[in-house]
């Protein structure tokens, strides 16, 4: 008898060809779910991503699509519902770190971090709301950030709690399928996203202010979103789960 907590599901996570949405996706699958691996242009990534679930015995597609826009998010729900003939979780993950001050930030750079980081799970999440299966899970990406004062994070931060704001209401207005919606704020997390930019002083920094005096990495945050995909987070909904290892 298989007793992996998700076999039988299908999920999609956007962005998922590296950094927390790769860990995502094999976490998932090692769980029992058949996944659709997400990317823009890293088809390489992707492809590697799929390979190595595909090997472990795991079901996995690699979808490309620009999740800034309606158009690309309907067709990889399109394709997914095509190929999988269903979808049980969602897992918005794609996004990008623009940091300036307020005073120094353009309108293009502002248009286009708002594009990806909550345009994109906005209108994901509406298509999950009408195509998710029932009881399904659909999880969101945000930042602990948001709980913060940090010079240059204006627009970042704020395009994150707008995804924390999206995750509140449309949990009560999906609640009555038994369909979850929460957010997961990671602290920082020791990817390629964090390091643009940085020197490693500047990392041992953010790794004092965690109460285990590390960095997170990205199975940290794969393992939260785990449990609630799973039927233990069944009464866990409209919430934002900080995964931080006490950085705040």
């Amino acid at each position: 008898m298989d007793h992996k907590k998700l076999s039988g599901k299908i999920a999609l996570v956007t962005g998922s060809s590296r950094g927390i949405g790769r860990a995502v996706v094999e976490r998932l699958s090692r769980e029992g779910a058949a996944v659709v691996i997400n990317y823009l242009s890293s088809s390489d990534r992707a492809d590697e991503v799929a390979a190595a679930i595909t090997s472990g015995g795991g079901t996995a597609v690699a979808l490309q699509a620009d999740v800034s826009g309606i158009e690309g998010i309907q067709r990889l729900f399109d394709k997914t519902l095509e190929h999988f003939g269903r979808l049980d979780i969602l897992v918005n993950n794609a996004g990008i770190r623009i940091t300036r001050t307020v005073a120094d930030t353009p309108e293009d750079e502002f248009d286009r971090l708002f594009a990806i980081n909550f345009k994109g799970p906005f209108f994901a999440c509406q298509q999950a709301a009408r195509r998710i299966s029932d009881g399904g899970r659909i999880i969101n990406i945000s930042s602990a950030v948001t709980r913060m004062m940090l010079p240059g994070y204006a627009i970042y931060a704020a395009s994150k709690a707008a995804v924390d704001q999206l995750t509140r209401v449309l949990a009560k207005e999906i609640g009555e399928r038994q369909v979850t919606v929460n957010a997961v704020c990671p602290g920082p997390v020791d990817t390629e996203l964090l390091r643009e930019g940085k020197t490693e002083a500047q990392l041992q920094a953010m790794a004092q202010m965690a109460a285990f005096n590390r960095l997170g990495n990205a199975e940290d945050i794969a393992d939260v979103v785990a449990f609630l995909a799973g039927d233990d987070a069944r009464w866990v909904t409209g919430q934002m789960i900080h995964v931080n290892g006490g950085y705040i």
